[in-house]
């Protein structure tokens, strides 16, 4: 056990471990093998309150199951979260063969372990009477985080593994975060600028040395880095992500044209800004190799730009034009440490709250609270502006428009609705996609006459007769060509192809635990017919409610309830139950299903 300072010291184990002493108790900082545990008597420790990971490797944290037995809590990143509490999951989820994914994410702990909670990008946290920051710093993990505490007088990082000396790395493997990949470099560079900027005057790597002058450690680094892309030829991603570019579309309106989905700005004469959708900072936020959790991870460093440049005070509100992750990821990360409040079109904001309910693609993994549910069609104040949201069903149901006006033109943002080309191509079955979708769309652009359509994935388009005239044109077209290609004369469970929806669709239940569950049902027939719903349960389970009936006219829709139980004393990971459907004398099958997991 080495003093490093009064209150701090190092154990040299499969890594680094820091021991942060508080008189006879102590805040660990990584853990290893857990060794540390038989030494810290020695400096007069007598109990762990809590240990802080930096990010989720095996040598980091390979003892944490000995963390449970001595009654420590464990706190994670959160975007690693899974990789903790979830591995189980995670390695039988995980693709091996036919295997592009080279992220480690693999080199992680063999077994599950219990957190006590997740450390939050850019959070303030106590422990052991010290604040600590969290600073997000990728590079070597997807989510690894640098924590910032002053302790003994000074600024301490502990680091993780993003720097091991000065100019070196402890792992250029890990850097590479998707097939031949070079994320983890870019976003190593910029998270050591981070650090560089942040007033610190120790670093403490997971491995290798503790270093006492970070500009002098950091600097020749991020130059070794920069080299490996010039030679890469990659050096204009570093550049592209390193600076935000945000596009003045009018003096009041503005496009994040750098961000993965397009993110867009209004801003207000008294210094608030209002965000239209926002998501990913840049393309390689996302790792092309996964769609886990710890895959993915949103960032404010546009933001930090944004207010800098434009002299905003306060980012106030943010809008989703609908709730896929490349729109929404950020969304927290603005509640949390913007203050921004979450304004939400009320036909989805369910979904925002609750998204384990939805078996719907590009669903964020963590629930958005939701501070006001905005009505269709209806005038929103906000600040000098008046903006009306309008359901905008096509690429996905749960979508809008936002209509506004500013610097005298009529500004309608429609998400990822179709391209400037005025091509419907960006519908999506499992988005919920109705074959007339696109003609209400055509139609209400003709009703708010826009001069500009802000896009998801597109540039800023003024709007002429022509591509109105052909989004009208494409959309009957559409619909013509699907009521051509389904029976629908005789079966109509419409383009997405089922007739039934089981809700919640991920459950989480104790063994022996009564649960609910809601099915919709829908009468594909083109009479008034009874539909009745079987519930389908694994073996030895129990179903208070077997079936139930609806009487429904055709194309109508209503809602069954149904009650079960999981035996008590089993454990089950993903355990599917569904209903069989028959709508009169037609029998449709097991329709609809859900994923339970249960634990003892």
């Amino acid at each position: 056990m080495l003093q490093l300072s009064e209150h701090l010291y190092q154990y040299e184990d499969t890594c680094h471990v820091y021991v942060i002493r508080n008189g006879s108790e102590a805040v660990l900082i990584d853990f290893g093998s857990g060794a540390v545990l038989e030494e810290l008597q020695a400096i007069g420790v007598n109990k762990v309150t809590d240990i802080l990971m930096t990010h989720h490797h095996r040598d980091q944290g390979q003892g944490l199951p000995k963390a449970a037995e001595i009654g420590a809590n464990v706190w994670v990143p959160h975007i690693e979260q899974d990789l903790f509490q979830y591995i189980d999951r995670h390695f039988q989820g995980r693709e091996i063969y036919n295997n592009y994914n080279v992220r480690q994410d693999k080199f992680s702990l063999l077994e599950p372990v219990p957190i006590a909670g997740t450390l939050k990008d850019y959070a303030s946290c106590t422990f052991g009477g010290y604040t600590f920051q969290v600073i997000p710093t990728p590079g070597h993990t997807t989510g690894s985080i640098t924590l910032a505490v002053t302790l003994d007088d000074r600024v301490l990082a502990f680091t993780g593994d993003l720097i091991a000396a000065p100019g070196k790395v402890w792992s250029m493997s890990a850097t590479q975060w998707s097939y031949n990949g070079c994320e983890g470099v870019i976003h190593s560079i910029l998270s050591l600028q981070r650090l560089r900027g942040s007033n610190l005057d120790v670093l403490l790597p997971s491995h290798g040395e503790v270093m006492e002058q970070p500009a002098d450690a950091i600097d020749p680094l991020v130059d070794n880095l920069e080299q490996l892309l010039e030679l890469r030829n990659q050096h204009g991603q570093l550049n592209w992500i390193r600076e935000p570019d945000f596009v003045e579309v009018t003096p009041h309106l503005l496009w994040n044209a750098r961000s993965f989905a397009n993110s867009y700005v209004l801003l207000s004469e008294s210094g608030k800004a209002l965000l239209i959708d926002y998501g990913y900072p840049n393309l390689n936020a996302i790792s092309n190799a996964g769609t886990d959790r710890s895959s993915r991870r949103p960032s404010l460093q546009p933001i930090e730009a944004l207010k800098k440049k434009y002299g905003i005070s306060k980012i106030d509100v943010v809008i989703p034009t609908h709730y896929h992750d490349d729109h929404i990821a950020g969304f927290n990360l603005l509640r949390d440490v913007e203050g921004a409040e979450t304004w939400v079109p009320e036909h989805f904001a369910d979904l925002f709250e609750r998204p384990s309910h939805y078996n719907v693609p590009c669903i964020w993994y963590d629930p958005i609270p939701v501070d006001r549910r905005l009505p269709s069609g209806e005038t929103i104040v906000w600040e000098e502006y008046e903006i009306r949201i309008f359901e905008q069903p096509g690429h996905a149901l749960y979508a809008v428009a936002i209509a506004f006006e500013t610097d005298g033109k009529r500004v309608l943002a429609v998400g990822d609705q179709q391209d400037n080309q005025g091509d419907l191509n960006n519908y999506v079955y499992m988005n919920k996609f109705r074959s007339h979708d696109y003609e209400l769309s055509a139609n209400l652009y003709r009703k708010l006459r826009p001069d500009l359509i802000l896009s998801g994935h597109w540039d800023p388009l003024w709007v002429d007769e022509a591509y109105l005239a052909k989004l009208s044109r494409s959309g009957e077209r559409l619909k013509t060509l699907h009521d051509a290609l389904l029976p629908i004369q005789h079966v109509d469970m419409g383009a997405e192809g089922f007739c039934a929806w089981i809700k919640p669709y991920q459950l989480h239940v104790k063994s022996g635990d009564a649960v609910e569950i809601e099915v919709d049902l829908l009468n594909p027939l083109p009479r008034r017919e009874t539909v009745t719903a079987q519930l389908i349960l694994p073996s030895g389970w129990e179903a208070m409610t077997k079936e139930a009936a609806l009487e429904l006219d055709p194309q109508a829709v209503g809602t069954l309830r149904f009650l079960f139980t999981a035996p008590m004393g089993i454990s089950a990971q993903r355990a599917r139950i569904a209903v069989d459907v028959t709508a009169g004398r037609k029998k449709f099958g097991q329709q609809a299903e859900a994923l339970v997991t249960v634990e003892n």
